[in-house]
């Protein structure tokens, strides 16, 4: 049987409550994200490594450009979002999107792990700004048609679960792969020639992915010409849908605590464990324990409101964080098992969040008509860099303000910061949103309101 066989949706008339993907359709639709995932995982451990100890560019300006790249997706996430929403072409909406960015992803990946060894620090510098920003831009113009398309896959409450846990899951992989890559690299006796093998290696099965998805997952031809027609008008509906404005807090405080605990994590190693290798044991548990636990939040949802495996989730991540602040010299093992109980909370975050944000569009559509998935997507995106950008940051304050000295005995105030980088302050973020999310209400029951509203008035429901 053929691919496109495969990925094709049934046309009949069964009703979405009965409607079920063929797990054909989703791996279809995922598999790009293995390659996606592998890029940014690659770019975010290494990168940075790569410029200042094999390029010789300034940490300073590298700081510069990983923070103009972010600041230019506040301009286009939602620009890509709003274009997506209201293409139309004979192949959809999304399509043309995804399969004319594949090649050019995968060409500028290879470009940014590429600058000729003639250039010198200064020209390094240049290449390396002006390929990033490229990149993620590229990134962009795939990952709002990509999710929006995810969303439009299946109007079904649970099957939701299904098409964004697999996501999940093929990330993930992506992202295990890397571990090796690196572990290959940083012994590597030529560090250039090697990333730009392992670089070509990605691009190649990323692009491949794309391509794939392209070109045999089917649209919903109704969508087509249904997007926000007015782009500040779209951003706004937004915001003035009650369930969305709850969901992005609560989104935004997960990303917040998220930040602290990635960017204290190599403190936490060196200064309070006393065992700076250590922060590859436990990362590595934490994404090895999140990949492996989707199935089972998955299984949940099928039973379960998803409201209540949110705060389920939020639950188990905040208590294995806030019980990092008894750990100390030597606890690297301790750290694992709280890294495991982290990473298995978090497996049901990575599956209701994106499938929530699908069914808070079906609500935007039953006031507004519309279908904008891409404006949706655009601002779950900001909220993310953003939340992640102000977490980030705020590390840095927090460790100046406490007379932290790197690679120096640190005092108490300074280890008492770190500790609490690492549970309290991460802690507080998963409380507060898991909190905040008492107040939802858009459970299974309403959901499924909304849908038969939205088939009495017309909409399509397939």
């Amino acid at each position: 049987m053929s691919l496109a066989t495969l990925a094709a949706r049934d046309s009949g008339t069964e009703s979405a409550a009965e409607e079920r993907l063929p797990l054909s359709t989703i791996l279809i639709w995922a598999a790009p994200q293995g390659g996606v995932g592998f890029m940014l995982f690659l770019t975010s451990l290494y990168l940075m490594k790569f410029s200042t100890d094999v390029l010789g560019i300034a940490p300073a300006a590298m700081g510069l450009i990983f923070l103009i790249s972010r600041v230019s997706d506040a301009v286009s996430d939602p620009i890509a979002g709003y274009l997506s929403d209201n293409t139309r072409t004979r192949l959809g909406r999304r399509r043309p999107w995804l399969i004319a960015g594949a090649l050019p992803v995968g060409a500028i990946f290879v470009l940014v792990w590429s600058p000729p060894a003639s250039l010198g620090p200064e020209g390094h510098t240049l290449w390396m700004g002006a390929s990033i920003i490229l990149f993620y831009a590229g990134l962009t113009v795939f990952d709002m048609p990509h999710d929006s398309l995810g969303a439009e896959l299946t109007t079904n409450y649970r099957d939701r679960n299904r098409v964004f846990g697999i996501r999940r899951i093929t990330a993930g992989i992506g992202c295990l792969i890397v571990f090796g890559a690196v572990g290959w690299l940083t012994s590597s006796a030529d560090p250039r020639g090697d990333v730009l093998t392992v670089a070509w290696a990605g691009a190649i099965a990323t692009s491949a992915l794309m391509l794939m998805t392209g070109l045999f997952v089917r649209e919903r031809p109704e969508y087509q010409g249904r997007g926000g027609r007015h782009p500040f008008r779209a951003m706004g509906d937004v915001f003035r849908n009650p369930h969305a404005r709850l969901l992005l807090v609560v989104f935004f405080l997960n990303n917040f605590a998220l930040g602290f605990l990635i960017l204290s994590a190599a403190y936490f190693a060196q200064y309070v464990l006393e065992d700076a290798a250590s922060v590859s044991w436990f990362m590595g548990t934490f994404f090895v324990v999140s990949v492996a636990a989707v199935p089972f939040w998955i299984a949940l949802g099928q039973h379960f409101d998803k409201k209540s495996l949110v705060i389920a989730g939020l639950g188990i991540v905040s208590a294995g964080t806030a019980s990092m602040a008894l750990l100390g010299s030597g606890d690297v093992f301790l750290v694992c098992v709280r890294c495991s109980i982290c990473a298995f909370g978090a497996a049901s975050l990575d599956v209701n969040f994106a499938s929530l944000a699908a069914d808070v569009i079906d609500y935007d559509e039953l006031q507004t008509g519309e279908r904008k998935e891409g404006v949706y997507f655009a601002v779950w995106a900001l909220a993310r860099k953003s939340a992640m950008g102000i977490g980030g940051a705020m590390v840095g304050f927090l460790l100046a303000a406490s007379g932290f000295e790197p690679n120096l005995e640190q005092g108490q105030s300074a280890l008492d910061t770190i500790r609490a980088m690492e549970s309290v302050i991460p802690a507080a973020g998963f409380i507060g949103g898991m909190l905040v999310f008492l107040r939802f209400s858009l459970t299974s029951d309403a959901h499924a309101q909304i849908r038969a509203q939205l088939d009495a008035r017309g909409a399509p429901s397939k």
